[in-house]
């Protein structure tokens, strides 16, 4: 009998700290957003690119001075009541830089936006068959134009490689037409590389519309842009540099943290990586 009980007694689970280990399967979405949280640049670069977007979207509204308005104040530096200074008209430099950066952020997204969709749209039928101070809403258009293909083939890709898939076969054997496979299947396990490439399209529009604008072909007067405040403020950069120094700082934070971000979010939707740092 006492051995009996000494084998029960063994097959009691252990006690005390051993006890509470326990193993618990996450979810894809779960692994996704810790792997982020894990990349702390990319965290820090999120919290700081949500600041200046929203400055950028909200920030003139709030400001007492319009970008437009000529104060008496000409060509005066940096002070409290003109943090970034003014221009030679009195203008102050900051509600520019919020005017700038807001066109800037609005037509990066609409060009990531559509070019996103559309290179989507384009990728995945490639897999299947083989106006007066609005002309930025046509400059996004154009730049959309051009930034598609990179989006087509990366979902082309990547439909490749997942055609083969278990689950793929299993759809398809169950019955499932091509579109509800590729829209139902493929499409959402694309959805990783897909948001890293738009991240990418935002900091490469920014750049694309800064250097259309630095050579006069974006944002006209009287709108303004990030690129012609640094085109008009080049001239004047010795004399009153932040007129050129304040411009370039957004568009150095913005399209920085933007790739930063990118960075995180390949890393949190790489498929190879299984674990996350404690």
């Amino acid at each position: 009998m006492e051995q009996i009980e000494l084998a029960k007694d063994s097959l009691e689970p252990p006690q005390g700290p051993e006890r509470e280990f326990t193993v618990r399967s996450r979810s894809h979405r779960e692994m996704v957003l810790r792997r982020f949280l894990h990349h702390r640049l990319a965290v820090g670069s999120i919290v700081v690119l949500a600041l200046v977007v929203l400055l950028a979207l909200f920030g003139g509204r709030l400001w007492h001075y319009s970008y437009t308005f000529q104060s008496n104040d000409l060509s005066q530096g940096p002070s409290l009541r003109h943090p970034f200074g003014t221009d030679e008209l009195g203008r102050d430099t900051f509600a520019r830089v919020l005017r700038g950066a807001n066109k800037s952020v609005v037509i990066a997204l609409m060009v990531a936006f559509m070019s996103t969709g559309f290179g989507a749209l384009v990728g995945a039928l490639a897999y299947q068959f083989g106006g007066r101070n609005n002309g930025w809403i046509y400059l996004a258009f154009i730049l959309a134009a051009f930034y598609w293909q990179p989006i087509a083939r990366v979902v082309r890709g990547v439909f490749l490689s997942l055609r083969e898939k278990e689950y793929v076969e299993a759809a398809r054997a169950l019955g499932a037409g091509n579109g509800r496979i590729m829209f139902r299947h493929l499409l959402p396990n694309a959805v990783g590389p897909i948001i890293v490439n738009a991240t990418l399209v935002v900091a490469l529009a920014i750049l694309a519309e800064t250097a259309l604008s630095y050579i006069g072909l974006g944002i006209q007067p009287p709108d303004t842009s990030l690129g012609q405040l640094v085109a008009q403020g080049q001239q004047a950069a010795t004399t009153r540099p932040w007129l050129f120094y304040f411009p370039g700082l957004f568009i150095i934070v913005i399209v920085l943290t933007i790739n930063f971000v990118g960075d995180g979010l390949r890393d949190a939707f790489d498929p190879t990586q299984t674990r996350v740092r404690a």
